[in-house]
């Protein structure tokens, strides 16, 4: 297997667990439509809430936070909208886009969960 898919995998079953003990649901993981994929699909009390997963293991490099750039968080708005249209939620619910943040070093996990992240209404 691939170490960077399995290296995002383990990522994203971290930042799963996280949220998780943090009180949220899972709805679904690794979301797929034709505009693009949420890494996961949670809710948090009466909010839907998708969640942008980005690991970085190089410090040289931008953050994961800082790496959900404006192409990024397009594809991930017309993917939820995508969703939600699908669910037959659109314009039901209220909604959120998180980016957790994971980085390892040795045997520790830094974890940075940035909530709300991104406005939806300048799109």
């Amino acid at each position: 297997m691939d170490t960077s898919n399995n290296s995002g995998q383990q990522a994203e079953d971290t930042a799963c667990r996280y949220l998780k003990a943090q009180g949220l649901t899972v709805l679904a993981r690794n979301y797929r439509a034709k505009t693009g994929e949420i890494d996961l699909v949670m809710q948090d009390q009466e909010e839907i809430v998708f969640v942008e997963v980005r690991l970085r293991n190089n410090p040289n490099f931008s953050s994961g936070i800082e790496s959900v750039d404006r192409y990024k968080q397009r594809k991930l708005i017309k993917t939820a909208t995508f969703y939600l249209c699908q669910k037959n939620w659109f314009d039901k619910v209220n909604c959120r886009f998180d980016v957790i943040g994971i980085s390892y070093a040795q045997t520790k996990v830094a974890i940075d969960w940035i909530k709300d992240a991104f406005p939806v209404d300048n799109f």
